[in-house]
C-alpha cells in the first residue's frame, strides 16, 4: 500500500523536524552553548527551567488569549462551545488551543525531569529545546488551516524535542544504574 500525498507531505515535516530537533539537542549536549556547565546549586536549575518554561507558557497564554477574544467578538461563540455551537473559527482556535495545552504540559514535565536528573552540563538542551517550541509552535498555528502536510512540520517540532529529551533520560537513567 502507498503513501498518499498528504501521507507523504506529512513524513516529509515529521522528518525535517525530527532532523531539526536532533541536531540541537545534539549540540546542546555536547557544546553547552549556554555555558551551564558550572551550575552546582539547585536555585540555578530551577532557574534554568523556569526561564525555558517562558516561551511555551507564551503560546498557551496567546493561544487563550486568540480564542477569548475570538469569542468575545462573536455573538454566536460568546456563550462557548459547551453552551452554543462553535463557529468554525471556534472550533479551529479550539483545536489549536487544546493541542498547545497537550504539548506544553508534555513539555513542562519533561523539561522538569530533564534539569533535575541529568548532567548540568546538557542543561543547554533546555533553551534550545524551549526556541524549538516556540518556532513549532508558530509553524503549526500558520499552517493548520491549510492541512495536515502543512502543519505537520510544526507540530513534529513542538513534539520530537519532548519526546526525544524523554528516550535519553530514560537511557541514561538505564545507564547510570
Amino acid at each position: 500500500m502507498g503513501l498518499s500525498v498528504k501521507q507523504v507531505g506529512v513524513l516529509k515535516g515529521m522528518a525535517a523536524a525530527m532532523g531539526l530537533a536532533v541536531v540541537v539537542i545534539v549540540v546542546g549536549m555536547m557544546f553547552d552553548p549556554f555555558s551551564y556547565a558550572q551550575i552546582e546549586d539547585l536555585g540555578s536549575k530551577f532557574t534554568v527551567l523556569g526561564q525555558s518554561l517562558i516561551l511555551p507558557v507564551v503560546f498557551l497564554i496567546g493561544s487563550i488569549a486568540r480564542l477569548a477574544k475570538f469569542r468575545f467578538f462573536s455573538p454566536e461563540d460568546i456563550d462557548g462551545s459547551a453552551l452554543s455551537n462553535a463557529s468554525h473559527e471556534a472550533s479551529v482556535l479550539q483545536s489549536l488551543l487544546q493541542n498547545t495545552l497537550e504539548q506544553l504540559l508534555m513539555t513542562a514535565m519533561v523539561y522538569s525531569i530533564w534539569a533535575f536528573t541529568m548532567p548540568t552540563v546538557w542543561l543547554s538542551v533546555l533553551p534550545l529545546c524551549s526556541l524549538l517550541f516556540a518556532i513549532g509552535r508558530i509553524a503549526f498555528f500558520k499552517g493548520y488551516a491549510k492541512g495536515a502536510p502543512a502543519r505537520a512540520f510544526g507540530f513534529a517540532l513542538t513534539f520530537y524535542p519532548s519526546v526525544l529529551l524523554m528516550v535519553i533520560v530514560v537511557i541514561y537513567q538505564l545507564a547510570c544504574r
